[in-house]
């Protein structure tokens, strides 16, 4: 049973953080405790029992910030049929870009430019691994169905240690290394197109939505997944 003390204790850590987030939007990730500490109305020196350190605050604003994001795709990718691993890759694709269109700030905290002076610690590794894990079990369904196979089209050596270190362990454990550069190829590919788009690197393009659905078709393609009898698949309730 959670006491009045461990109740307000959490309270404040989440207006902390919720103030935290809004200073994302002003300063990015270059926070201030002092600055936080004012927007929430309490002295710095409380906060800093709450988070001892700026890192620290990054730190919990980071995992929320994958967990949300890991939450998001993790649903939408889960309501579509399992044989349909076209289905499914477009729901993730998607679902990235809806929740970053969302949550510009979080996006470019954990996928912008590096914070100076500051290592992620291990904390932060298996929330940041949720979506990546979506895409692993793609993966592995695609081998299990026949779908996907290993296009053995690697030639270079040092990748393919890089590669076999990757599919060694958890969830690519068993991935073929052709099919695991791909993967990682259309990983990248997605993340671009977000990236590009929330940054404003498209100039005067006004139709980022349409070119996200027909780029995400085309890496699907590339990756060897093809929709239902040749259909063409349009991302699911696409963010405008």
């Amino acid at each position: 049973m959670t006491t009045t003390r461990e109740r307000l204790r959490a309270e404040t850590l989440d207006e902390i953080k919720t103030a935290a987030r809004a200073r994302l939007a002003v300063d990015g990730a270059n926070l201030s405790l002092r600055a936080v500490a004012r927007d929430v109305g309490l002295v710095s020196s409380a906060v800093y029992r709450y988070f001892p350190s700026r890192d620290a605050l990054l730190t919990a604003l980071i995992i929320d910030s994958y967990n949300d994001m890991g939450a998001a795709v993790e649903a939408a990718e889960a309501v579509v049929s399992r044989e349909d691993l076209h289905g499914r890759f477009v729901a993730l694709a998607s679902a990235i870009r809806a929740w970053a269109l969302s949550a510009p700030n979080e996006y470019a905290l954990i996928f912008g430019s590096p914070v100076p002076g500051y290592a992620a610690p291990q904390d932060t590794l298996a929330p940041a691994m949720r979506v990546t894990t979506v895409l692993a079990g793609l993966l592995h369904d695609g081998l299990a169905s026949g779908t996907l196979t290993d296009p053995g089209d690697l030639v270079d050596k040092a990748l393919r240690v890089d590669l076999a270190e990757l599919t060694s362990q958890p969830p690519f454990q068993g991935v073929p290394l052709g099919l695991m550069a791909r993967g990682m190829a259309a990983w990248s590919a997605i993340y671009g197109l977000v990236s590009f788009e929330l940054f404003h690197a498209y100039g005067p393009l006004t139709a980022p939505g349409a070119l996200f659905d027909h780029q995400v078709l085309g890496i699907a393609r590339q990756m060897g997944l093809v929709p239902p009898d040749g259909r063409t698949t349009r991302s699911r309730k696409r963010a405008t």
